[in-house]
């Protein structure tokens, strides 16, 4: 399988990026700056906006793996995976998209998300925020193959490969010990697990979760 990962020398683009090349796929890292990922193949100094459609060709999954936390860049969550989209539109490609946990639903109503909530730290309410906006646009697409792909409400940078996880929908979810907590190994191990799905078993057009176990 061809995969390209976006934003691949990023904490979460450089576990997928090892877990996809790990695995025998064909990967290639798209980088502002030079790759620093496990990856051979690689499109450096491109910023996502500047890609053009000839730079995604011939992928079978695209994955986005941009992250931003600085106030004037929030919104490049919904520009830059909307760029992509607008380049994948009408392919077969597959775009997967690592989301947040802020707008995970906390009813089975859906009427209320986790971002606003009363316990909901304030200082991630913006990049909360920006995510789930980024959610409600990408949910208007049906001409391209996306995924959006969340994870725990507590999603630990430096937490151990288990290998294992549990794979949920638009609630928040938790574990058998009341947690709702995964690693960025452990999400990288999801993502690729979603990038080999095919057919009827791939959540096109959806958004999924996933927790540790």
């Amino acid at each position: 399988m061809k995969v390209a990962v976006i934003a691949a020398n990023g904490k979460a683009g450089q576990l997928i990026t090892k877990e996809a090349v790990d695995r025998g796929h064909d990967v290639t890292a798209i980088v502002r700056g030079k790759n620093k990922s496990a990856s051979s193949k690689a499109i450096e100094g491109k910023d996502i906006l500047s890609l053009v459609k000839a730079d995604l060709a011939g992928f079978d999954v695209v994955i986005d793996a941009f992250g931003a936390w600085t106030p004037e860049t929030l919104g490049d969550h919904v520009k830059t995976s909307q760029h992509l989209a607008d380049l994948l539109s009408g392919t077969d490609t597959r775009l997967l998209i690592v989301g947040g946990a802020g707008s995970l639903y906390v009813d089975p109503e859906h009427s209320v998300q986790l971002v606003d909530t009363p316990d909901f730290p304030a200082e991630f309410v913006p990049l909360a925020s920006a995510q789930r906006d980024e959610l409600t646009e990408i949910r208007k697409r049906d001409d391209v193959r996306w995924t959006f792909v969340s994870p725990a409400a507590d999603f630990v940078a430096d937490g151990s490969r288990t290998g294992e996880y549990i794979l949920a929908g638009e609630e928040l979810t938790t574990n058998a010990a009341g947690a709702s907590s995964i690693s960025y190994a452990d999400y990288a191990i999801a993502m690729v697990d979603e990038a080999e799905r095919t057919g009827s078993d791939a959540h096109v057009g959806e958004r999924i979760s996933v927790l540790g176990k």
